[in-house]
């Protein structure tokens, strides 16, 4: 046996793809949950309501300012001795709430400057030919700046992915887990990280062309 078994690694090579899924979907849901949320929190910002805007703030303090593995843990091991409802939760639920949360203080600072940054002379032109401030935000303003925030939101997605590796510290069996526990049983721990760590790297890679593209595809629309 040599100081890397090939063998090994491609028999591992199955059971990561059956987690992957896991892995995919956690990011998947989390992503649509972070971006629904970071919406609302980014109006709320945008618009200054009294209070809440306040109240945001703080939310996005402490989720920017503050370790993701720290959130979870705090999620899934400590609000269940304050809320004795959240003990009910299960590993995967605990990750994508945290995920969501920690990632929406992040996009909803993104997609609050992608707002902003659209030119005033928009919201003017717009008020200008009788729309009110929600029709000009829903018709003109929003497209412009989503154009804008794609492509970082989808820099955000790609994180997301990454961090559900966090998830096997609250005993959910993704591919981070998947490996770890196959690596404990055969102590071939190099190998299993190894080949843990090309799977995120391929779908990563994956991601990252897709974003070029999807970059291209806006400029090229922008530009007409």
């Amino acid at each position: 046996m040599g100081p890397l078994d090939l063998d090994y690694m491609l028999g591992l090579v199955p059971v990561l793809l059956r987690y992957l899924p896991l892995t995919l979907g956690m990011a998947a849901g989390a992503m649509v949950l972070a971006l629904a949320l970071a919406v609302v929190l980014a109006m709320i910002r945008v618009s200054r309501v009294p209070v809440l805007d306040r109240l945001v703030q703080g939310f996005v303090s402490f989720f920017r300012g503050t370790p993701l593995l720290v959130q979870l843990f705090l999620f899934y091991y400590g609000l269940p001795q304050i809320v004795p409802a959240f003990a009910a939760i299960s590993g995967i639920q605990a990750a994508i709430a945290g995920l969501t949360l920690h990632f929406a203080a992040y996009m909803a600072e993104s997609i609050r400057a992608a707002i902003l940054g659209v030119d005033r002379s928009q919201w003017e032109a717009s008020q200008a030919v009788g729309m009110t401030q929600t029709q000009a935000l829903r018709r003109i303003v929003l497209p412009q700046a989503a154009r804008v925030a794609a492509p970082t939101l989808l820099n955000y997605f790609i994180d997301m992915i990454k961090s559900t590796s966090l998830a096997f510290t609250l005993g959910v069996t993704e591919m981070m887990g998947a490996a770890q526990r196959e690596a404990a049983g055969s102590f071939r721990y190099f190998e299993a990280f190894l080949l843990v760590a090309v799977f995120y790297w391929v779908v990563v890679e994956a991601l990252s062309f897709a974003q070029r593209r999807l970059e291209t595809v806006l400029s090229r629309a922008y530009a007409r």
